[in-house]
């Protein structure tokens, strides 16, 4: 049975889910759809064409689905999908997409958002994300599952930050991080792999299948995508070869020290 505080504002259109809280002065939009189980606590907004999944712990004073902060967006028809088991913390904000990204912003299942992240237009998240407070993602981010940024953290519009990679706390990013890496400083530039994370979710063979792999890529000084095309044509694991298509595949370029 869902617990609706009587001085939450829902419009009529809104379709909400089984078991769902809603917390007192919260605002739902017509167009908005809430899944089971999903809680919203006091003073939180959803606007727009808003999905949320199930079991949800959006905390107070969130505003999701308002307007895209983009001049070039002139009340188009775009939408926020959410997945299931986020804790979305307090005063964050998230944006829908705009026409000319998509129309869609898509964030997956079991992430955190902490205290005043902001999520942009266009931007898609995965699975088991991590945003530390007032980290921000500009419009068209994409980030991989498991990857991390640390708190205070402005991402560049545009950037590409590969699965189970980590931001440093501090930092500012303005090209892409390749999957398994860590990057910090202003600019933000490659330092290693990010191997407490990798510790946590990898066997220990392909951890060293990683390091020996970014040692060629990234410190050899030798033309990265030579080297990329090389170790694809003789590795066969799979996170390898997630490393190297990364690199062949970049727009934005890799921040990395070049060694002659």
């Amino acid at each position: 049975m869902s617990k609706i505080s009587p001085m939450a504002i829902i419009e009529d259109g809104a379709v909400i889910g089984k078991d769902v809280e809603i917390g007192a002065y919260c605002f739902i939009s017509s167009l908005s759809t809430i899944g089971d189980g999903t809680k919203i606590e006091q003073g939180s907004c959803i606007y727009g064409k808003t999905t949320i999944g199930k079991n949800n712990h959006i905390f107070s004073h969130a505003v999701i689905g308002s307007a895209p902060q983009d001049l070039k967006f002139a009340g188009e028809d775009v939408e926020l999908i959410i997945g299931d088991n986020n804790k979305i913390r307090e005063f964050t904000l998230f944006n829908p997409g705009t026409k000319g990204g998509g129309g869609k912003t898509i964030i997956g299942s079991h992430n955190l958002f902490m205290g005043y992240v902001h999520i942009g237009h266009d931007v898609i998240v995965g699975n088991n994300c991590i945003l530390a407070n007032a980290a921000t993602l500009a419009g068209h981010v994409e980030m991989g599952d498991y990857a991390v940024i640390g708190g205070m953290t402005p991402i560049h519009q545009f950037v590409h930050i590969g699965e189970y990679a980590m931001v440093a706390g501090a930092s500012a990013l303005a090209q892409d991080v390749p999957p398994f890496c860590m990057a910090e400083g202003n600019r933000a530039t490659l330092r290693g792999l990010n191997l407490t994370g990798l510790r946590r979710h990898l066997e220990r063979e392909d951890i060293d299948e990683l390091k020996s792999a970014y040692r060629d890529l990234f410190e050899a000084g030798k033309p990265l995508k030579e080297i990329a095309n090389e170790l694809l044509e003789k590795t066969t694991n799979r996170h390898v070869q997630s490393l190297c298509n990364f690199a062949l595949e970049t727009k934005r370029g890799i921040p990395y020290e070049r060694k002659h």
